[in-house]
C-alpha cells in the first residue's frame, strides 16, 4: 500500500506538471500547486494542494482539465481500493487453503502409518494361522493311511460279494425260497412277541424330535391310533379358539412339506387344543360350552354330541396356560377319555371314560389334583399322567391309575425345547407323545415298563 500511495503522488505531480513547459514555476495566483502528500493508517493516499486565487474564471480551460484529471485520479483511487479488497480476500483464501493442505498432509501421513500397522497386524495373523495349520499335517498323513485302508476294505467287500453271489448260484432257487420263508417266519414270531406286551408304566420321556414349525403359539396335531398301518393321515388344527378349519395330510411327509390333501369346515368352533382323532372321527369341545362333539371325517358330519355334566368350561378350570383348555379329550390302549374339573370335586381333576359312539360316560374317577395346577396331561394304559407346568422345567409330577383307583407322585422330566407347551397327547399306535411346542410340532418318545405274557399266562 505504501508503494501505491507513492505512485499516486508521482502521478498527481506529473499531471500538474503536464500543463506545459512554461508552467514549471506556477505561482498560487496562476494555478494549482501540490503542497504535501502522505499515507493514512489504512494505507490510503492523502494529498494537500494549494488552490489558485478565486478571481480565476471557473470556465477557464485549465480548470476544466484539472477537474477531469481529479476525476480520473479519484476513479483510479477507487479501482485501487477495490483491488486491495480483492487482494485481501484472496490472501485469506490462500491462508485457509494452506491450513487445509497441512491437514491433508497430516492425514496422508496418518494413513501411511496405519497402513503399515495393518500390514504388520495381518502378517502376524497369517503367521498365527500357519502355526495352527502345522499340527494338521500329521493328521492329513493319517487320513491318507485311512484312505488306503478304506480302499482295501472296498476291495475285500467286492471279493466277498462275488463269493456270496457264487454261493447263491450254487444253492439254487429252491434253497433261496426256503431261506426267505424262514425270514418271514422269524418276522411273524417277532410280531407275536410284540403283541404279548401288556400295558406298561411310564418310566422315561426322551426327545423331542421337531417335525415341523408352523402356525401360532397354540394348536393341535394328531394321527389316528386305530388307523391301519397303511393309513398315516395327519390332522392339523391351529389356534385354541375362533377357528373351524381342520387340515388333513395323507402322510407325515406331506405334512412336513405342507401338501394338504383336504380341509374340513366344522359346523362349530372348537375350544382349547385338547382334541383327539379316534377310529376315523374327530372329538372336540364345542366353543363356550361343556359339550363334546363327534365329527366323522369320512361322512363330513356330526355323529354325536353330549354335555359333560358339571364340567367347567370357558377358562373356569383350564390348564396353567389357559386357552379354554378346561376339557381335555384323549385316547389310549383302553379307549376314549375326557379329563376335566367340576365344582363338585372342588376344581380337582375328574377322569371319565366315554363311549366312542354315544359319548355317554361309562365311569368316572375323582382325583385330588387341582386342574388349574396341571400343565398338561395324557393317558397311557388307563393311567393319567399330569405335568406340573407348561413352561421350561416341566416334568410329569403326578399319576392316577384307573385300574387301582390310586395315585402317586412321580418325577419324570422331559425337555421343553421351545419353552411353552399347549398340547400333549399320547398315541398308542406310535408309542409317542404328540406336542404343540410354541409353534413347533414335536414328538417325544416314551419308555414303558412292560410285563411279557408267557404261554402259561394266556
Amino acid at each position: 500500500m505504501q508503494a501505491t500511495a507513492h505512485l499516486l503522488n508521482l502521478l498527481l505531480l506529473s499531471l500538474l506538471a503536464g500543463f506545459g513547459p512554461s508552467q514549471t514555476q506556477v505561482s498560487p495566483k496562476e494555478g494549482w500547486q501540490v503542497y504535501s502528500s502522505a499515507q493514512d493508517p489504512d494505507g490510503r493516499c492523502i494529498c494537500t494542494v494549494v488552490a489558485p486565487e478565486q478571481n480565476l474564471c471557473s470556465r477557464d480551460a485549465k480548470s476544466r482539465q484539472l477537474r477531469q484529471l481529479l476525476e480520473k485520479v479519484q476513479n483510479m483511487s477507487q479501482s485501487i481500493e477495490v483491488l486491495n479488497l480483492r487482494t485481501q480476500r484472496d490472501f485469506q483464501y490462500v491462508l485457509k487453503m494452506e491450513t487445509q493442505m497441512k491437514g491433508l498432509k497430516a492425514k496422508f501421513r496418518q494413513i501411511e502409518d496405519d497402513r503399515k500397522t495393518l500390514m504388520t497386524k495381518h502378517f502376524q495373523e497369517l503367521k498365527e494361522k500357519m502355526d495352527e495349520l502345522l499340527p494338521l499335517i500329521p493328521v492329513l498323513e493319517q487320513y491318507k493311511t485311512d484312505a488306503r485302508l478304506i480302499t482295501q476294505f472296498k476291495e475285500e467287500i467286492r471279493n466277498l460279494s462275488a463269493v456270496l453271489t457264487g454261493i447263491q448260484e450254487e444253492l439254487g432257487a429252491y434253497d433261496y425260497e426256503e431261506l426267505h420263508l424262514r425270514v418271514l417266519s422269524l418276522e411273524t414270531r417277532l410280531r407275536d412277541c410284540m403283541k404279548k406286551l401288556t400295558c406298561g408304566k411310564l418310566m422315561k420321556i426322551t426327545g423331542p424330535i421337531t417335525v415341523k414349525t408352523s402356525g401360532t403359539r397354540f394348536g393341535a396335531w394328531m394321527t389316528d391310533p386305530l388307523a391301519s398301518e397303511k393309513n398315516n393321515r395327519v390332522w392339523y388344527m391351529d389356534s385354541y379358539t375362533n377357528n373351524k378349519i381342520v387340515r388333513e395330510y395323507k402322510s407325515m411327509a406331506d405334512f412336513v412339506s405342507g401338501a394338504e390333501s383336504r380341509t374340513y369346515n366344522l359346523p362349530f368352533k372348537w375350544a382349547g387344543t385338547n382334541h383327539v382323532v379316534y377310529n376315523g372321527s374327530l372329538y372336540f369341545n364345542k366353543y363356550q360350552s361343556n359339550i363334546v362333539i363327534k365329527y366323522s371325517f369320512d361322512l363330513g358330519r356330526v355323529l354325536a354330541q353330549r354335555s359333560l355334566e358339571y364340567a367347567g368350561f370357558q377358562n373356569v378350570y383350564p390348564y396353567t396356560w389357559g386357552g379354554f383348555s378346561d376339557i381335555d379329550l384323549m385316547a389310549d390302549e383302553i379307549g376314549l377319555w375326557a379329563v376335566y374339573a367340576t365344582n363338585q370335586n372342588a376344581g380337582n381333576i375328574v377322569i371319565s371314560q366315554l363311549n366312542p359312539d354315544t359319548l355317554e360316560v361309562a365311569k368316572s374317577w375323582n382325583t385330588g389334583y387341582p386342574k388349574r395346577s396341571a400343565g398338561e396331561s395324557f393317558m397311557i394304559c388307563g393311567t393319567l399322567y399330569v405335568t406340573n407346568s407348561h413352561l421350561t422345567g416341566a416334568k410329569v409330577y403326578y399319576s392316577y391309575s384307573t385300574k387301582t383307583s390310586s395315585y402317586e407322585y412321580t418325577d419324570i422330566p422331559f425337555h421343553n425345547q421351545y419353552f411353552h407347551i399347549s398340547m400333549l397327547d399320547y398315541n398308542a399306535r406310535d408309542r409317542a407323545l404328540y406336542a404343540w411346542n410354541n409353534g413347533h410340532q414335536v414328538l417325544f418318545n416314551v419308555t414303558l415298563f412292560h410285563i411279557i405274557k408267557t404261554e402259561d399266562d394266556t
